[in-house]
């Protein structure tokens, strides 16, 4: 999210750009599942996955790095009649927004993805121009387009306070000395509500561990899949060089920081796998790794400028897809900063709307 906010900017003309991260850039970026869609419930939520996907079929143009793209469509598994008719809606829903998603019977899901067990499927969604990318790669495309127009990048640099003149944050202070600024974008993913704090900016955002594994090189060879969910049990599998990628979203994780390794939750994917993909359950994995949700109440995002601190911008509360969210954000960030009117509206996501009486719009298609 922070290379793409600096790449659009620093493409607009804004100079003096600086990128602070407290890791590795890409250290929670490059580590999502990868996925990219806009499959989704929201109808701001299908507007950012529609233009941020047009975004990464135009990634080796603009801004001109090859990314791993596989457009090979996502595939939700349906096993609940409630589950059906919701994403019947969804499916209406992003029609009119010009999503060539379609419902499927099971065994035409079984056509596109041949390790489907179909016993107790009822439907799947699937929309072909979805797929997965390779997050590192985005994030270093970005960076690298946006270093290129100026922007300096200062990874490995923590953000220890901030200090403000009346209603507006004039430096941002570090632990590699302080920085004069005439605006602040917080886009720190799981860290976002300790560096909103600093400013007095309330940012509902919770970290939440999540998981991945690889499969061990499989032959023969897996066939090209979609991006496959078991929608009732978050378990999903993608290909990734010679094998699959695996994940579930284990119910059972507490909130924090922690981002160890551990791979009690296979025992989770496997038992779902026995019953919608039983080859797969079956697959030994080689390893995998562990990052951060950015999780907020309703599931969607935090976009927008502090009514409180008008030079203080934010993009963050991402709750799982922020990666494919990102050009498009990028996009928005930079409008906002320019004075110009976004290219969605983004009010819905505006940081103070979990006050009293807030009846929410939650995003119901999150893994």
């Amino acid at each position: 999210m922070g290379t793409s906010i600096a790449f659009h900017l620093a493409e607009a003309g804004v100079r003096d750009i600086v990128v602070v991260e407290r890791g590795a850039l890409g250290g929670s970026s490059g580590k999502p599942i990868g996925g990219v869609r806009a499959q989704f419930s929201d109808p701001l939520n299908i507007e950012l996955g529609q233009r941020s996907l047009r975004a990464f079929r135009d990634f080796p143009r603009r801004p001109g790095a090859r990314i791993g793209l596989d457009s090979v469509g996502y595939l939700f598994l349906l096993t609940d009649p409630r589950q059906v008719a919701d994403f019947e809606g969804s499916v209406r829903t992003q029609h009119e927004l010009g999503v060539p998603s379609r419902m499927l019977g099971p065994e035409e899901a079984r056509t596109l993805c041949p390790y489907l067990r179909t016993d107790g499927l009822l439907a799947a969604a699937h929309s072909p121009a979805d797929g997965h990318a390779r997050p590192a790669l985005v994030v270093q495309g970005y960076a690298r387009a946006a270093a290129l127009s100026g922007a300096v990048l200062a990874p490995y640099t923590t953000v220890t306070g901030m200090d403000l003149a009346g209603d507006r944050v004039t430096v941002v202070h570090t632990d590699r000395g302080p920085v004069s600024c005439g605006t602040v974008v917080c886009a720190a993913g799981a860290w976002s509500a300790g560096i909103g704090s600093m400013a007095g900016v309330g940012l509902p955002v919770r970290p939440l561990k999540r998981q991945l594994a690889f499969t061990v090189p499989l032959a023969p060879a897996a066939p090209r899949v979609p991006f496959t969910i078991d929608f009732a049990s978050s378990a999903y599998f993608h290909n990734s060089d010679d094998g699959l990628l695996l994940g579930l979203a284990d119910p059972r994780q507490p909130e924090g920081f922690d981002t160890t390794w551990t791979p009690q939750w296979l025992g989770l994917f496997r038992a779902a796998m026995r019953r919608r993909a039983p080859a797969v359950a079956r697959m030994e994995t080689c390893g995998g790794w562990a990052g951060l949700y950015e999780v907020t109440p309703d599931h969607n995002a935090l976009i927008g400028r502090c009514a409180t601190v008008p030079n203080f911008l934010y993009a963050t509360g991402f709750s799982g897809h922020g990666f494919l969210q990102a050009p498009a954000v990028g996009e928005v960030v930079r409008d906002l900063h320019l004075g110009r009117r976004p290219c969605v509206d983004i009010t819905p996501f505006g940081a103070d709307r979990f006050g009293t009486g807030y009846a929410g719009r939650a995003e119901a298609h999150v893994v």
